[in-house]
């Protein structure tokens, strides 16, 4: 079950103890391996989500998965939270803590969808005409890709949505031929 204020509360309380000692850009890092290796391995989320396995089995699994990978403050996190039995929840934790390190640090996420993968060069040039247009300064980029767009892109930022793909091209035409506009505009 996601618990947004128990994923908030946990990211503050680890993102105010790694500035109190000096570690927020480790931390940050460690935090952003573990995204990957949880968008990378449903079977590691499936098993921080089973009701089965014991708590001290979890621990040993993370231990090895996460040898010299990850801080000893995020490896002592990662503990807590499998003995407090909050480990489900990793996932949405490390959402809010990407989002109010983000926050505290001026950064604005912007998710890019394209049909097929493009090059570093393009994406720069994206994130270079954004900061252009918009006049934020920090901007991280994430390259998606999804073949249902045919071609184009989406651009996704502070809760908006720029559709320039050619499935939505595809979906007007379709909806203008449902609704007849054109056989109501002769008449």
């Amino acid at each position: 079950m996601i618990n947004p204020r128990l994923a908030g509360r946990y990211a503050k309380s680890l993102l105010d103890l790694a500035i109190e000692q000096n570690q927020l850009e480790l931390i940050y890092a460690d935090m952003k391996n573990l995204s990957a290796l949880c968008k990378s391995n449903p079977d590691f989320v499936n098993m921080l989500k089973s009701p089965i396995i014991k708590a001290n089995v979890k621990i040993n699994i993370m231990e090895a998965v996460l040898v010299d990978k990850v801080t000893a403050l995020t490896a002592a996190f990662l503990k807590l939270l499998v003995n407090k039995t909050r480990e489900y929840s990793l996932p949405e934790i490390i959402k809010a803590f990407l989002e109010q390190y983000n926050t505290l640090n001026n950064i604005h996420a912007v998710k890019l969808t394209t049909a097929s993968p493009i090059s570093e060069a393009l994406q720069q040039t994206i994130i270079n005409k954004l900061k252009k247009a918009t006049s934020i300064e920090k901007i991280e980029l994430e390259a998606t890709i999804n073949e249902a767009l045919i071609g184009g892109f989406t651009l996704e930022t502070n809760g908006q949505l720029i559709d320039a793909s050619i499935l939505k091209d595809l979906n007007d035409v379709k909806n203008q031929f449902k609704n007849n506009e054109y056989i109501h505009s002769l008449k």
